[in-house]
């Protein structure tokens, strides 16, 4: 079990109850509380065992424990902010089914890494005995209240006369998600709920799934579909012809629909945004909700007022009131799903999603990863990458004008395109990031740089 950018993760199998209470004790010990933990769950077949775990450690602390039940994380973190309490959600994200993972809120907000040190160094105290022991849950209404944040502030019959596709699977937001979109007028169409856990990584789609969203598209004339992650902090939204629009896009739209003025954004996200012109300024990090929130709240002490954060994952983190209309949006400091696909949505309301993306600069990324990659063995192709070896970059891309180590390599090249290469902070896995004049092209290199990606990947697990 380890940390990565999103909690603490790993084979289900490895998140024993007896790992799981420990852990949960530990936190409870730690960090404050008035005897309530907040918790809830995704859609994962293991999720139920370590939910009931959880709960167990934090009786063995003597706290009342509300169950959320099957939420989306951000709900579970609105309903922590709202109570004052700390909280945690069991979820592996978007990261396949037989894994899982924790991920904490203190009464202050998402964990962060400074957290994430205390919590372990607590776990190499003294060993305290858990007993498995059955632990009493209340309900908590955290949905509901979630489902209210949308239809309070975005205008009733904002998206009148929009036909809406929902891709279900086993999203943790298949229910609140079209009941938003329907409170707020849309005609919602249903399509493909799973009983068995689908990853959706909005990140890296299928061309599967991509044919998948075109084709629902076109059956039932849809204006788009959208979805999220397993957890619903990521959004995934394809337009009137089922294309999707990447995460680095949705974020500044959703900035820009909100009145946002200054963004934070990960090292990898489309420069797009710089080239909009829109916004006061632009600050880049690590990947990761962690380096994002600890931006953000450097830009808010500098005196920044509207500070918006975003990853090209797409889910938008708000650090400020946002106001449309009289009606007042209050922050949340965690990635986010819905409030992208609402704002770009109503947004695009009396013309469609594809021309309001067109109307933004015409730089593009595309990404995708290669799974099941030791991280000792993605470590060793991004110090190759750097040092100019094995040949991987497509010599007709040109020389590195510019290289940037924030998170991994990122390499400016002289043909104008931006690759970016690093280990996930999640999963086993090599992630890769293009960004170039236009989507076709983006991909077109994407592709090329996976196959050598996969070649060196293979080539230094025979050595």
């Amino acid at each position: 079990m380890k940390f990565g950018t999103s909690g603490l993760r790993g084979l289900a199998d490895d998140l024993s109850d007896d790992v799981v209470r420990r852990y949960v004790y530990a936190f409870v010990q730690v960090f404050p509380h008035d005897g309530v933990l907040v918790v809830g769950r995704d859609l994962r077949a293991s999720s139920p065992r370590i939910l009931r775990a959880v709960a167990e450690g934090a009786a063995l602390a003597g706290l009342r424990v509300l169950d959320c039940g099957v939420v989306p994380t951000p709900a579970l973190a609105l309903e922590c902010a709202a109570r004052g309490a700390p909280g945690v959600m069991v979820t592996g994200s978007h990261i396949p089914a037989n894994r899982n993972g924790l991920k904490f809120y203190t009464r202050d907000g998402e964990f962060t890494k400074a957290d994430e040190t205390a919590l372990l160094q607590a776990l190499e105290g003294p060993r305290v005995a858990h007993e498995a022991r059955p632990a009493k849950t209340e309900k908590c209404g955290a949905a509901a209240a979630y489902i209210a944040r949308y239809l309070e502030f975005f205008a009733s019959g904002a998206l009148k006369g929009q036909r809406i596709g929902v891709w279900e699977h086993s999203s943790a937001a298949r229910q609140v998600l079209p009941e938003i979109l329907t409170g707020l007028g849309a005609d919602v169409v249903a399509l493909g709920r799973s009983e068995t856990f689908v990853a959706v990584d909005t990140e890296a789609i299928s061309g599967v799934v991509r044919d998948q969203l075109a084709g629902w598209a076109a059956a039932h004339r849809l204006d788009a579909v959208v979805s999220t992650d397993g957890d619903a902090d990521r959004p995934l939204l394809a337009d009137e012809a089922g294309l999707c629009v990447p995460g680095d896009i949705l974020g500044p739209l959703t900035a820009r629909a909100l009145g946002a003025r200054d963004i934070v954004t990960t090292v990898s996200a489309n420069t797009m945004v710089e080239a909009m012109g829109h916004f006061l300024e632009v600050s880049r990090c690590r990947i990761g909700s962690p380096y994002v929130i600890e931006m953000m709240q450097d830009r808010i002490t500098d005196g920044a007022r509207s500070v918006i954060g975003y990853e090209p994952n797409g889910g938008v983190l708000l650090g400020f009131e946002a106001e449309l209309d009289g009606r007042r949006l209050p922050p949340l400091m965690t990635r986010d799903a819905v409030l992208p696909i609402v704002a770009v949505l109503v947004a695009a309301a009396g013309r469609s999603v594809s021309e309001l993306v067109l109307r933004l600069p015409g730089r593009r990324t595309a990404t995708d990863r290669l799974t099941d990659v030791p991280s000792d063995v993605s470590a060793v192709i991004v110090a190759e990458v750097l040092a100019g070896g094995s040949g991987l970059i497509p010599p007709e891309l040109g020389a590195i004008a510019a290289i940037d180590t924030t998170d991994g390599a990122r390499m400016t090249l002289d043909a104008g395109v931006i690759l970016t290469i690093r280990p996930s902070g999640n999963a086993p896995e090599l992630r890769c990031y293009v960004e170039a004049d236009g989507s076709q092209t983006a991909s077109t290199v994407l592709d090329e740089m996976l196959a050598r990606l996969a070649a060196r990947v293979a080539a230094l697990r025979t050595t």
